[in-house]
C-alpha cells in the first residue's frame, strides 16, 4: 500500500502536505524548486485559484484541498501552455493598441508641420499630450502584465556600458529639450565590458531617467554608473541617475516603486501612471539586484540600480587629454558636470564656469561654450585668445554655420558624446590636424537614399513615407513580405524598413528569407510589437535594428545615419520613385 508521503514524494508536480495549523509537514522537489512560501498558499480558500511565477520561473496555478483529519493539502500545475498563450494575447495587444495610436500620433505631427492658427496648435499640442500619455499607459500596463504572468526571460550578450548611457540620453533628449531640461551622461575611464541582457538594461534605465524628466522643472538628469571587481571575472554595477527635481519625502521613497503609486507630490498628475518604477522593481528581481533612490541634502534625487554581473573584457583607460585643460561654460549644472566627467576620464583636466562674468579662463584651454547662454537673438561669441567649441542641441542645428561665422572653430551636439568631444579638443587645440569638423548624425543630412517600405497598412504606410521623403529619400512600398523578399533581394536599396505583421509571410520570415538569398541591406524593424522579446526575436532573425510605432522624426533622422554607408547595395543607374 502506497503511503500518502510516498505518493506526494513521487509527483513530478509541485505538492505540498500542511497541518491544520498551516504548518508545513511535507513537500516534494517540485514545490521545494518553486521556492514558494507554503504559509501564504496555505491561507488559500479551498475553493480558490491562486497563480504564482516560482524561483524557477515557471507559472503555475496552486489549489488547496481540505483532507478529513484536517491537514490541507497544496498541489500546483505548471501552465507552460498557458503562459505561450498569454504571450500571444498580450503581443496582439500590444499591436492591437499601438496600431492605431500610431495613426492618431503620427498624422497629429505630420498636422504639426502645416500652417495652423494659434488656437488650433494649442488643441493639436492637447491631442498629442493625451496620445502620448494613452501610449505611455498601454506600454507600462502590457508590460508589467506580461512580467506578472510568465517567465522573465534574459538574454545575457556583452554590453558596453558607455555606450548604453549614451543611447538612452539621446533617446530621451527630445523630450527633455522640449521642457527646456538638459539631460546628459558621464562614464569613468576604468569602464569594463560586462555580460547583461543590454535590452532590458536600458529599460531600466530608460524608466529611470524618464521619470526624472517628467518630475523635474528645471535643470535636467545626470546618467553615470559605478563599477566595483568583486571577483577576478565578476563586477558590481550601479547604474545612476541624477536629476534636480523636488526630491522624494523618506516616506514616500519605498512605496512609488508599486504599481500605480506616486509620491504626495505629484498625487495630482494625469501625465504618469506610476507603473514605470513596478516595472523597474520587477526587472531588478530579475537581475537579483537592488533598486533605490537617495536625496541629498542639496536637492534633487539620486535612483540607483545595482547588480553583479561577470566581466568579459577588463576596462583599458585611455588617456588623450593627458595635460590639457578644457574649460565649459554652460548655465546647467547637468551640462558641467557631464562634461566634466568626460573630460577627467579622458585624463584631461576640467574648468567649469557659470557664466562669462566668472573668474578668467586659464591661459592655453579650450573652451566649450553652451548654446543655451543665447538670449533672444543675441547668440554667445567665442573668447579672445582661446579656441572655442559651441554645444548645441540637435533640435538648433541651424545655429551651426552662424557660430562658424562667429569664430568657433567646431561644434558638439548635446548630450555631448565622449569621443566626439575628445575629437574635437585635440582637432582646435592643434593636437592633430584639423579636417572639417566631425559630422554627427544627429544634425548631418543625407539625399538620395534609397528605402524599401514594406508595410500592409497605408495609414502606417503614409506616414513612414512622409517621414522618409522629409529626409530627401526615395520610398517603393509593398504590402506583403513575399513581395519584400523579391523587391529586396533585387540590391537596389540602401536601407529596408520591415514591418512583423503582414499578410502571409511576417517580417522575421522575409528577413530570413533575404539573408538566405545572401542580401546583405540592412533591415530595421518597424513595428507595433514592443516588447523586449519581440526585439531581441528580431535581432535572431537577421535584422539590425528595431524601430517601434509611433514612429518619430528624429529617431528615423538617426537610424537612417547609423545605417546607411556605402558598399551595402549593387550600383544602379536608377531606381524606383515612390509613387
Amino acid at each position: 500500500m502506497i503511503e500518502p508521503f510516498d505518493l506526494i514524494l513521487a509527483l513530478e508536480t509541485p505538492a505540498a502536505l500542511l497541518g491544520p495549523d498551516g504548518r508545513l509537514i511535507l513537500a516534494n522537489t517540485a514545490f521545494e524548486a518553486a521556492g514558494e512560501d507554503a504559509a501564504v498558499l496555505g491561507a488559500m480558500g479551498s475553493h480558490e485559484r491562486r497563480e504564482t511565477l516560482g524561483a524557477d520561473g515557471v507559472l503555475a496555478v496552486w489549489k488547496l484541498t481540505l483532507l478529513p483529519d484536517g491537514r490541507r493539502l497544496l498541489s500546483g500545475r505548471p501552465v507552460a501552455g498557458e503562459a505561450r498563450e498569454r504571450e500571444r494575447y498580450f503581443a496582439s495587444l500590444s499591436h492591437e493598441f499601438r496600431t492605431p495610436l500610431n495613426g492618431v500620433l503620427g498624422m497629429a505631427g505630420l498636422l504639426a508641420e502645416t500652417k495652423l492658427a494659434d488656437n488650433q496648435r494649442a488643441y493639436l499640442a492637447s491631442l498629442r499630450d493625451c496620445g502620448e500619455h494613452l501610449l505611455g499607459l498601454v506600454n507600462d500596463v502590457l508590460d508589467l502584465a506580461r512580467m506578472d504572468s510568465g517567465k522573465l526571460t534574459l538574454y545575457p550578450a556583452p554590453v558596453d556600458l558607455p555606450r548604453l548611457l549614451q543611447g538612452v540620453a539621446e533617446l530621451l533628449s527630445p523630450r527633455a529639450h522640449a521642457k527646456g531640461l538638459e539631460i546628459a551622461w558621464t562614464a569613468p575611464a576604468e569602464a569594463p565590458t560586462i555580460l547583461g541582457d543590454e535590452g532590458r538594461l536600458r529599460q531600466i534605465l530608460f524608466n529611470l531617467a524618464g521619470n526624472a524628466i517628467k518630475f523635474t522643472e528645471a535643470g535636467g538628469a545626470l546618467l553615470s554608473f559605478e563599477t566595483a571587481a568583486i571577483a577576478p571575472e565578476r563586477a558590481r554595477v550601479r547604474l545612476l541617475v541624477a536629476d534636480t527635481g523636488p526630491g522624494v519625502a523618506a516616506a514616500e521613497r519605498e512605496r512609488i516603486f508599486e504599481a500605480f503609486v506616486q509620491a504626495d507630490a505629484h498625487a495630482d498628475r494625469t501625465d504618469s501612471t506610476g507603473l514605470g518604477l513596478a516595472i523597474v522593481r520587477r526587472l531588478t528581481a530579475a537581475h537579483g539586484g537592488r533598486v533605490g533612490l537617495d536625496c541629498p541634502p542639496e536637492g534633487g534625487a539620486q535612483f540607483w540600480f545595482e547588480a553583479e554581473f561577470p566581466v568579459v573584457r577588463a576596462a583599458t583607460p585611455d588617456r588623450p587629454l593627458e595635460g590639457r585643460i578644457v574649460a565649459v561654460i554652460s548655465p546647467c549644472p547637468v551640462v558641467r558636470d557631464a562634461a566634466a566627467g568626460q573630460i577627467v576620464a579622458a585624463g584631461g583636466r576640467s574648468v567649469l564656469r557659470e557664466s562669462f562674468e566668472c573668474e578668467p579662463i586659464p591661459p592655453g584651454a579650450v573652451v566649450l561654450i553652451d548654446h543655451a547662454l543665447s538670449q533672444g537673438r543675441s547668440r554667445p561669441k567665442p573668447l579672445d585668445g582661446h579656441a572655442c567649441v559651441i554645444l548645441v542641441p540637435p533640435e538648433d542645428r541651424a545655429e551651426i554655420p552662424p557660430y562658424r561665422q562667429a569664430g568657433f572653430r567646431g561644434y558638439l551636439i548635446k548630450p555631448l558624446r565622449a569621443i566626439s568631444m575628445v575629437e574635437r579638443v585635440l582637432a582646435v587645440s592643434g593636437a592633430v590636424s584639423d579636417p572639417a569638423a566631425p559630422l554627427d548624425e544627429r544634425v548631418e543630412q543625407v539625399s538620395g537614399l534609397r528605402v524599401l517600405l514594406a508595410e500592409d497598412n497605408p495609414i502606417n504606410a503614409l506616414l513612414a513615407r512622409s517621414l522618409l521623403e522629409r529626409e530627401s529619400c526615395s520610398v517603393d512600398r509593398v504590402p506583403t513580405g513575399a513581395e519584400a523578399v523579391e523587391a529586396g533581394a533585387s540590391g537596389l536599396y540602401d536601407l529596408i524598413l520591415m514591418d512583423l505583421r503582414m499578410p502571409g509571410m511576417g517580417g522575421r520570415e522575409a528577413t530570413m528569407a533575404l539573408r538566405e538569398r545572401g542580401c546583405r541591406t540592412p533591415i530595421l524593424a518597424l513595428t507595433a510589437d514592443a516588447f523586449e522579446e519581440d526585439r531581441h526575436a528580431c535581432l535572431v532573425a537577421g535584422m539590425d535594428d528595431f524601430l517601434t510605432k509611433p514612429l518619430e522624426q528624429s529617431v528615423l533622422r538617426g537610424a537612417l545615419r547609423r545605417w546607411t554607408r556605402a558598399g551595402w547595395t549593387r550600383p544602379a543607374a536608377d531606381a524606383k520613385l515612390a509613387s
